[in-house]
């Protein structure tokens, strides 16, 4: 597609333009996009004016001295909570009035969706378009008390003496005045009269009216501030925040408007997230619900700490809470519960995939608890020893800082090395070249990892003794710079080592180290747009010249807009994926409001996902352990590739020895975007992994890239191979041996079902007690349950055998619906679904005559039957039944429902004939339905001697065979073969014996399916030598093979239950081809590469803007089209949805480190 697309299309952008205006304004909508009445347009001014008003009053009085500030205050405050009333129950009025109003008939139904007719200046159509209200009473009340609260403090906070007092000059009153009232009138707009749509949306449905809350929330922390200063004086700090904030207030309007400024509920959970990362020592945490109770239990450690009288006990009592915290402390309660249940009841209960509800070993717990009983004694002696040291080269903390400076480097070295590339930018010499295989990757990294330990050294000086154990890599980062600033910095007299102590240095140095990786990350990132968008040819647009050169000239800009956003530690926003950059609002490290795990696309695919992540798990287990994926961090993404799979992996939350990720499957159906950049993917990791470079360190030829590869896991999963089958299945000898082959695999299906089901000991001996040989007279054909009268036999005959016909090129015959019970076809789903694995028959209709020979072989496929002739009826033979010849032949015995036939006498001749009796002995044979060998093989004599068992056999399988084939028994077509592999079987009377029988009807089917896999195999290994061979063949299509339909629900469960082999047979209409498609579960190297986080960051915060704000839904918008560099199509899919579409998305999943 052209670059050229258009960012929005005519109605979106007209939409757009409209909304715009009415966020910047607070709720005002001055551009309808139709005519209206002067009116509406003034009674919004009047409205969006009321509060200036109303606090002008109370700003007059205080000036001419009448009322002093306070009074002056409550005044404006007073009179707007009147007013918020008036207008709220003014609101509740006109929606309890009906208003019939006629409508102009439009063509337009998009913009009459928008459209409204406005009656009067006072009616109630204007009202409820004015003011929509509050959908609960509660906020009706609690807004206008906040509404009135607001004008009250505002008044106070703008009062002209008080700028003037503030800033010692008169010059810039006038200006803040009116620019502070129009900010304050827009507060007052969106939480009391009508609330935009903000740009900056985190929830995607405001349930709870909690946007109304986002400009009086930002306006009454201005306020503080300066209430802070009124009662805090002769603080110059405080006095010069006050003034700036005073400067800043004037411009809320462009923060909310460019969506800056997070709304309530993101700010919140992001300032939780912050203060417990940077301020506590701890981690994000893989819920919301987590880090609330982890939020609380931290901040009451600090406070509990801080009122401990004695040192020694406070450092104690850190240490441990530190290490306890920075455990999974639901794994662990999981496991003593589910310890305690199961030994109470004496049994083993189910564990689930996931790996957090795997048992906790007791032997880590011990491991745990020692752990925990050395830190604390090691910390005990430390703060005895060392405390009091001073700052000096010599002193116990120099040496201590260097040692722990050398265990950095030493980590670092150990850690980079596991990985295919050093710092993202250097092939690693001693990462393994060839991992096209997995024993040799495996030989090779064992190598690799010879003489790494985990690094579990108590450092102290920690941030409230938890960073040690919640990120030891950054601890020692952390630990190491301090010490290193220490050397270089000896003397006391330097603000460093005057001013702070050790855990604050730590904690600013945290904080720096922190944010310093994200201005590079983001710095990458921008480059990486803006250098894509003018150096890639399908991503370069008319506009791009512009906005590359601004970019240049406006870069000092932009390094601030990076800065800024680095700072807030918020997404930088590239506005549809651009080189135009905003700053996103902050928000928390998952990016999205929901629990992760909850929704996904489910599809027919899901399931393949679904098998492979407890061994993906297990994998990354050993993987995080030996370093190979880097500094685990929250908020890290990984992408994982093999075959059609694209692997979605996101950090959610780290902690000692564990950490707890979240996997997404995205879609294995692929678009044409989706393959570009699949492709591209693949290409980097054949780049990474599979070439062969001159150079030791070679460098890394896809730097810019937002993907780099790290390292490869050994994963037992399925590969799926297809395969074209044209050739063999349309075979003309294969088809021939096809019938042969059919009555033996029936004969081997149903002896080792009759040998393996329950027997029923009552009826053998009511066989047993009849002496004289019997007769059962079946009834004729046309008096088949179905046909209850000569009327519908006629009918039956007319609708039917007239549209069945030697050619096969006429219409899709028509089979008569059968009554409850008889409907087979309602028991296969999968005969109308799309292929590889399934024929649509319902296709064939809508495709017009005289079309390609593919369309004529697709025909063929549907209509290739065998003929029957018109008309032509016989009478039904007996069955003659009798006593088995042996006792032991009930144990193989076809159960008694199965026996009658139905065939006519002429068919009934041609049985013997076509029954297989030596592969029958020797499938008899080879039974093993005994208990003690010794009477095994006589019984076995005996049971291939029973004349009768045999009889029973013959007429059975027959039945089925020519339910299967046709009762004309000649070589069936290719399409005859699909159609019936697809549950479709064309009429006979045959067929209607056999679908009344469920389990029988079954059995044959399986049986015709492992017949067409033994005719693939056959074609392709080569021919069958005996039976031996043979019975070899099909024990291990019933053992290790699921043969059958992907849409069927077998075939998921033989997926999850991790069958070794399946396979499925299709038609593919387009090719005109016949298709094969195998899965075989084997352990192979999914290949795995860690993304630019920011780069994820930036563009899921444009798609929250763009579909949330701009609803910019077009399936074919730019900013989901393929990019090579920022894998844009991969990233939109990998969203949480609604507003992404991944196929699979697992809960949250502990995985322990160690």
């Amino acid at each position: 597609m052209s670059p050229d697309v258009p960012l929005l299309n005519d109605y979106k952008q007209d939409f757009f333009l409209k909304r715009l205006p009415q966020t910047i304004l607070g709720g005002p909508r001055l551009r309808l996009g139709y005519w209206a009445a002067p009116y509406i347009y003034v009674n919004q001014i009047i409205l969006f004016l009321v509060p200036w008003v109303l606090g002008g009053v109370g700003t007059l009085l205080y000036q001419v001295s009448i009322l002093k500030d306070y009074y002056t205050a409550a005044l404006s405050g007073g009179l707007m909570l009147v007013a918020a009333l008036v207008i709220q129950f003014t609101s509740i009025r006109a929606k309890t009035k009906s208003v019939t109003v006629e409508r102009i008939p439009t063509t337009d139904i998009l913009a009459e969706e928008d459209e409204h007719e406005f009656t009067s200046c006072a009616g109630a159509e204007t009202v409820r378009f004015l003011i929509p209200g509050k959908k609960y009473i509660a906020n009706t009340f609690l807004h206008s008390v906040l509404a009135g609260l607001l004008c009250g403090l505002g008044t106070w906070y703008l009062l002209p003496s008080r700028i003037t007092l503030l800033y010692g000059s008169a010059g810039g009153t006038a200006p803040l005045f009116i620019l502070g009232w129009i900010t304050l009138c827009i507060g007052e707009y969106s939480l009391i009269v009508n609330t935009p749509i903000e740009t900056a949306t985190f929830q995607t449905q405001d349930t709870y009216e909690i946007t109304p809350l986002m400009r009086p929330l930002y306006i009454f922390f201005f306020v503080s501030v300066d209430l802070a200063h009124r009662l805090i004086k002769n603080t110059p700090a405080l006095q010069h925040v006050n003034q700036i904030l005073h400067i800043l207030f004037v411009f809320l309007p462009f923060l909310w408007a460019f969506g800056t400024l997070p709304p309530p509920d993101a700010l919140f959970l992001w300032a939780m997230e912050q203060v417990l990362e940077f301020g506590l020592g701890g981690s994000s945490m893989s819920t919301h619900l987590r880090l609330l109770i982890m939020f609380i239990i931290s901040t009451g450690t600090a406070v509990t700490s801080y009122f401990i009288p004695s040192p020694v006990g406070a450092v104690l009592f850190m240490t441990g809470l530190g290490f306890l915290l920075s455990l999974n402390l639901s794994d662990i309660s999981f496991a003593v519960r589910h310890s305690m249940t199961r030994n109470r009841a004496g049994t083993k209960a189910q564990t689930s995939s996931g790996a957090s509800e795997r048992c906790f070993p007791w032997k880590e717990i011990l491991l745990h608890v020692t752990v925990l009983v050395l830190a604390l004694l090691e910390t005990s002696l430390l703060h005895h020893f060392a405390g009091f040291s001073q700052i000096s080269k010599s002193s116990s903390q120099a040496i201590v800082g260097h040692i722990v400076l050398i265990l950095f480097i030493v980590l670092w070295i150990l850690r980079e090395i596991q990985s295919i590339y050093i710092l993202g930018i250097f092939r690693n010499p001693f990462y393994p070249k060839d991992v096209r295989t997995v024993a040799v990757f495996l030989g090779k990294q064992a190598k690799l990892l010879k003489g790494l330990h985990s690094v579990s050294v108590s450092i102290g000086f920690t941030r409230a003794f938890r960073m040690v154990w919640q990120n030891t890599e950054n601890a020692l980062l952390e630990t190491a710079i301090v010490s290193t600033v220490h050397s270089l910095i000896s003397s006391t007299d330097v603000w460093w080592n005057r001013s702070l102590n050790t855990g604050i240095r730590l904690l600013l140095v945290g904080i720096m180290c922190d944010r310093l990786i994200q201005f590079i990350y983001k710095l990458q990132f921008a480059m990486t747009v803006l250098l894509a968008s003018w150096m890639e040819k399908k991503q370069h647009r008319t506009t791009t010249t512009a906005l590359c050169t601004l970019n240049i000239i406006f870069f000092p800009c932009v390094l601030v807009i990076i800065a800024f956003s680095t700072l807030l530690s918020s997404p930088l926003l590239p506005l549809f994926t651009l080189p135009v950059f905003l700053v996103g609002f902050p928000r928390p490290a998952q990016s999205w409001p929901g629990t992760v795990g909850t929704a996904a696309c489910v599809c027919a695919d899901t399931v393949y996902y679904d098998q492979m992540v407890p061994r993906l798990t297990a994998s990354l287990q050993a993987a995080m352990a030996a370093g190979s994926f880097g500094l685990l961090l929250p908020g890290s993404h990984y992408l994982g590739r093999f075959q059609d799979r694209l692997i979605w992996i996101m950090i959610l939350e780290c902690g000692y020895t564990y950490c707890c990720i979240n996997i997404k499957g995205l879609e294995l159906q692929e678009t044409s975007c989706h393959t570009a950049e699949a492709r591209r993917v693949d290409e980097l990791f054949e780049s990474a992994f599979e070439q062969e470079y001159p150079r030791v360190c070679s460098l890394n030829e896809h730097f810019g890239n937002v993907l780099t590869p790290c390292t490869v896991l050994p994963v037992k999963l399925y590969s799926d191979a297809r395969n074209v089958l044209t050739g063999i299945i349309d075979c003309h000898e294969n088809l021939s041996s096809f019938k042969g082959d059919l009555i033996k695999v029936l004969v081997f299906t149903l002896i080792q079902y009759c040998s393996r089901r329950p027997k029923k000991q009552e009826n053998f001996h009511k066989i047993e007690s009849k002496e004289e040989t019997s007769q059962i007279d079946l009834p004729p054909l046309k008096t088949s349950p179905h046909l209850k009268s000569p009327e519908d036999t006629d009918s039956f005959k007319s609708e039917t055998f007239d549209d069945w016909s030697d050619d096969i090129f006429d219409d899709e015959p028509k089979v008569e619906k059968r009554k409850e019970g008889n409907n087979w076809l309602k028991d296969f789903p999968g005969a109308a679904l799309p292929i590889p694995g399934s024929v649509d028959s319902e296709r064939v209709a809508d495709l017009p005559a005289g079309t390609t020979s593919a369309h004529s072989l697709y025909r063929a496929v549907l209509l290739g039957y065998p003929a029957v002739d018109r008309g032509k009826q016989e009478s039904v033979a007996a069955v003659p039944l009798g006593k088995l010849g042996s006792s032991h032949s009930h144990l193989v015995s076809v159960p008694e429902e199965w026996r009658p036939s139905c065939l006519p006498r002429s068919k009934m001749e041609e049985m013997s004939s076509l029954f297989p009796e030596d592969w029958y002995q020797f499938v008899l044979s080879q039974l093993k339905c005994f208990h003690l060998e010794a009477m095994a093989s006589t019984a076995l004599e005996e049971i291939a001697k029973d004349k009768v068992l045999k009889d029973f056999y013959i007429h059975t399988v027959m039945t089925c065979y020519f339910g299967l084939l046709g009762m004309d028994n000649m070589v069936p077509t290719a399409g005859h073969i699909v159609r019936v592999y697809n549950g479709i079987l064309p009429w006979s009377s045959a067929l209607d014996w056999l679908v009344v029988k469920p389990e029988l009807f079954q059995l044959a089917l399986k049986a015709f399916r492992y017949t067409l896999k033994l005719m693939v195999d056959k074609a392709s290994l080569g021919p069958i030598e005996d039976f031996k061979e043979l019975k070899g063949y099909l024990e291990e299509y019933e053992s290790d093979w699921y043969i059958g339909l992907v849409s069927e629900e077998k075939w998921k469960e033989a997926v999850l239950q991790e069958k070794p082999c399946l396979f499925a047979l299709g038609y593919d209409p387009h090719m005109g081809v016949y298709t094969g498609r195998v899965l075989t579960l084997q352990e192979v190297l999914v290949q795995v590469g860690k993304l630019n986080a920011e780069a994820v960051r930036g563009q899921w915060a444009n798609l929250s803007w763009e579909l949330l704000y701009a609803t910019n839904d077009d399936e074919e918008r730019y900013s989901i089209q393929a990019h090579p560099l920022l894998l844009r199509n991969l990233t939109v899919q990998a969203a949480e949805p609604p507003l992404g579409y991944p196929i699979y998305s697992s809960k949250p999943l502990s995985v322990r480190r160690c």
